[in-house]
């Protein structure tokens, strides 16, 4: 039986859940945030525990717990929640490698608990939109250009460039909006990732896919300065579709066609109560198989080391 409230945790309170987590959650009329497993200062009124059965012992009625730590060492963390009887929601990229990612879902399932594993970008305004405008489309080519500073999105922390994030944190949003609105698997052809000399991660990336026969060129960067840009290009032969803003902006031919103003987070949120009232699970890894394939398949540049 579905809960009218579901009171829900918080594990990691970074800078992704004090910007996002929490003000959605305090806005949102389905759950209630009841406490955080935090090493640091936890949100305001909220208790702080160190471990979820710490968590448990003292708020022994939490339905569920969203995750916003760094993504190595994430099974622990979900296989304690589990155990707890919480179902779990966990921010993007899910784990630090595919096998562990790949565990989470029969864990969850033997557990009798929902796993979500979120891709925030899909919850863009324009994603379904751009979905439903691509069926029976000729495609002819696609064009990716994600391009932001790490500087902005995030300030100092060195996480990001533990091995296989680096720019990828936000490429990987990039992946989840195209598998998500082609109609028609990505193949990766060939990349190229440029590696800071003193990073282990890179700062910057070009990929170049084949949908069905057709380019899909996609260019990453972590370090661009000035204006951002998070934009998706689909050329067909009835017109062209632009995503824009993190594909919450669409045009068509150079037309805006309005979108509903509705923050993906909400919308995040939204999609995860549906699944713990159905008490099913949504995992889907295909972006992040697209992430491991690049650093499987691509060439390494070396380039010049990256400050803060």
């Amino acid at each position: 039986m579905a809960v009218s409230t579901i009171r829900i945790a918080l594990a990691g309170i970074g800078k992704i859940a004090r910007d996002q987590h929490i003000p959605t959650i305090a806005a949102s009329d389905r759950f209630e945030l009841v406490a955080a497993v935090t090493r640091h200062e936890p949100p305001e009124g909220v208790p702080g525990f160190t471990t979820v059965a710490e968590m448990m012992a003292a708020v022994p009625d939490i339905h569920a717990i969203s995750i916003c730590t760094p993504p190595r060492g994430r099974l622990a963390l979900i296989e304690e929640a589990l155990a707890h009887g919480l179902d779990v929601m966990i921010e993007k990229p899910p784990a630090g490698t595919i096998a562990e990612a790949a565990r989470f879902q029969p864990l969850a399932e033997a557990a009798g608990k929902v796993l979500h594993a979120t891709w925030h970008s899909r919850e863009a305004a324009g994603v379904e939109p751009a979905r439903e405008w691509l069926k029976g489309k000729t495609i002819q080519k696609v064009i990716c250009n994600w391009k932001e500073d790490v500087r902005v999105w995030h300030p100092g922390q060195e996480w990001i460039w533990e091995p296989g994030i680096g720019v990828f944190d936000p490429g990987i949003n990039a992946l989840s909006v195209l598998t998500a609105i082609l109609p028609a698997p990505l193949e990766l052809q060939s990349a190229e990732l440029r590696v800071p000399e003193n990073r282990a991660a890179p700062i910057a990336a070009d990929l170049a896919y084949q949908m069905d026969g057709k380019p899909v060129a996609v260019a990453f960067d972590f370090d661009q300065q000035g204006p951002q840009s998070w934009d998706i290009i689909v050329q067909c032969a009835e017109g062209e579709l632009q995503l824009s803003m993190g594909a919450s902006q669409m045009a068509v031919d150079g037309k805006p066609v309005d979108l509903p103003d509705d923050p993906e987070y909400a919308r995040l949120y939204r999609h995860f109560a549906r699944l713990v009232d159905a008490r099913q699970s949504d995992a889907d890894l295909t972006p992040f198989r697209h992430v491991a394939d690049a650093f499987l398949f691509g060439t390494r540049k070396q380039v010049d080391a990256f400050h803060w």
